[in-house]
This record gives C-alpha cells, structure tokens and sequence, in this order.
C-alpha cells in the first residue's frame, strides 16, 4: 500500500482557479474522506489525484514516485464512481475481471482474482448474472470488485452511494468499512454526507472554496473546530452558532437569553460568536422562547425555538421529548461546552 502526498496543489480552467494550493498527507492504509458544500472542489481534487483532472501547478506523490504528470492507467489508482459503468451484456465476473483482460492477464489470473474480490464482497453467487438482474447495492459491489481485481496502490470513491436509498446506503457503508479493514488498502472517498464521512473516515478533510479548512480525525474535528465554518459543518443537527455581546465576566447571547455566560474572552476580538452543540443547551422552565417544531427520533428528540427576532436554536433531548409548537420554553447552555469565536476572521478563540 502507498500513501499519496499533495504539495502546493492548484487547479485552473482559463483564469478560473478552483484548487488553490492545496497541501495534504495521507498515510498509507488511510482512509480518507474529502467532504465540504457543493462546488467546494472536493471531486476536483479527487480527479486531480485519478490524473483525470490536469494539475496546473504542485506536485500529486503516491508512494515515493511523482505522478503529478502520468497518465491515470501509470498512477496505481482505482477509481469507483456515482454511476456503476458497468457493462449490460457481460456477466458479473466478465465485468470485474475486464480490465485485466485488456491488458493481457492471463485467464487463470483474472480468475483467481475475481473469484477473490467475489468472495470478499459477497458476489459469488452472482458472477454469472448480468447487471440487469442486480439490486443497486449488488451492482456498486461489482464495481468496487472490478477496483480490487486491478490491486491498486490506491482507491478512489466519488459519492459511490448517492444513487442508493436509506437502506442500502448504510449496508454499503459497512460494507466499506469492513472492505477497508480486510485488505488495508489506502481510500480516497469523496461525499457530501457528514454520517458517511464520520463513520468511515480515519481522516477528515473539510474543503471550501477549492481550500482545505482543516484536516484530522472525525472526532478531533467534531471536538476541536479551528473556525466558524468547520464548526457549523461537522455535526447533524449542525452547532448552534449565535452572535454574542461582552460583559462583565462573560458574554450575553441574546439568542439564549439575558443572563451571563461566564468566560473569559480574549480583548483582541471585538465581535463574537458562541457556539453550543444541541446536546449543550438544555429545556428549563419559562417562556422566554416558542417551540417551532419537534423531531422526535425515539432515542433523541430536537427541539427548534427562537425568541423574537433572533436566530433559531436547536436543542437535542434524551428519548421521545415532545413539544407542542407555539409552547413556550427558556434555555439554560453549559459554559463548560461552549466554542468562542471571533466574528471578523472566523478563527476560534480557545
């Protein structure tokens, strides 16, 4: 296995840049998950380290050898797409063992190796069927099956279960998940989907703009955010980002309330913004703020509740805790949980 290596990435189209500068380290045996808002340029750089996308400046390493110029057949990369493209008139293991077939594999060879990939991924029973007779999780598992049949370096997945429905989608993730721990391979996934990125994910890379935000471990960046964007991206409900006032001792956020939070922001910032995840802030009683709506989950429940004229807050609560809307409600948030901010960079203040 081969770990790939991003120096002073660029991308252009004309004088359009979309990758700017990007400098990135994945270790061998990673996997890494590319995640951010549409047109954020995570597929970009995927495709950028597939060599189907040119590299106007920088330098793209897998392993110890430059591929920033290569041809994606030299890099040692396997790439699974959104769509399947797989082949209607051939068989199941006609489709994975193709691309060995092309380049001159012996017959026994590409056998061996398909009924290998077959059996990792549980398509025995279905190497003789055609794409046609395969549910769209069967059909993605070919895909990624005709990928491991190639023995990449490394491996490549662009939103690979976007086309799936609820079900499916959380039975291919455990499938990769499981993929990934029995052959060790380094994984490169691209999405759009927080649950996918931190599930799988060894590595996060949060990307905006054609930039890398910040990179780290799932929970290190669900704990430590370095700014107001990261923290509003990872987390499902998003974090509860309000703007807030000093004062004697603490800040007021006027979203919560009029009572002070007690915190000791630093004099430099000016404008401030303070962050609570829904499980931070809790339901007390009062009527300082209306009930909008509920999701009651079973396990969780949210809450959404405003005050007049400021932001809405989510609250998350323990079992199946309903709330009427229109109910009145206060809120009480734990300092101990709270993210500080400064409003003009974006940067935490820790």
């Amino acid at each position: 296995m081969s770990g790939v290596a991003l120096s002073n990435v660029v991308k252009k189209y004309g004088e359009t840049q979309v990758i700017h500068g990007v400098d990135l380290s994945i270790d061998p045996g990673e996997f890494c998950v590319f995640v951010g808002p549409s047109g954020c340029g995570k597929s970009t750089l995927l495709r950028m380290i597939a060599g189907l996308e040119e590299t106007s400046d920088g330098a793209i390493r897998i392993g110890a050898r430059d591929v920033t110029k290569l041809d994606p057949a030299q890099r040692g990369v396997a790439m699974v797409f959104q769509t399947y493209a797989l082949y209607p008139h051939m068989s199941v293991g006609e489709n994975m063992g193709f691309g060995l077939k092309m380049t001159g594999h012996p017959k026994a060879e590409i056998h061996e190796k398909v009924a290998r990939a077959a059996d990792i991924l549980k398509l025995g029973p279905y190497l003789e069927r055609k794409p046609k007779a395969l549910s769209g999780g069967q059909r993605q598992r070919v895909a990624i099956g005709r990928a491991i049949v190639r023995g990449p370096e490394v491996f490549l997945f662009d939103e690979p279960l976007s086309n799936l429905d609820a079900e499916l989608r959380v039975e291919m993730r455990v499938e990769i998940a499981r993929l990934h721990r029995e052959i060790g391979a380094t994984m490169i996934y691209v999405t759009h989907d927080q649950v996918e990125a931190m599930t799988l994910a060894d590595k996060i890379v949060v990307l905006r703009a054609g930039k890398v935000e910040q990179a780290g471990a799932p929970l290190d960046l669900y704990r430590d955010p370095d700014n107001l964007f990261v923290a509003g991206f990872i987390g499902s409900p998003a974090m509860n980002l309000l703007p807030a006032q000093r004062a004697e001792g603490g800040i007021i956020c006027p979203a919560l309330g009029s009572d002070l939070i007690p915190c000791a922001p630093p004099a430099h910032a000016r404008d401030l913004v303070a962050g609570f995840r829904p499980q931070s802030l809790m339901i007390v009683s009062g009527d300082s703020h209306t009930v909008d709506m509920t999701e009651a989950l079973g396990g969780v429940s949210y809450i959404h509740c405003a005050r007049p004229d400021q932001p809405k807050l989510v609250i998350e609560t323990k079992g199946a805790h309903v709330e009427r809307p229109d109910a009145k409600i206060s809120i009480q948030p734990n300092p101990a949980e709270m993210f500080l901010f400064d409003k003009e960079t974006g940067l935490r203040l820790r």
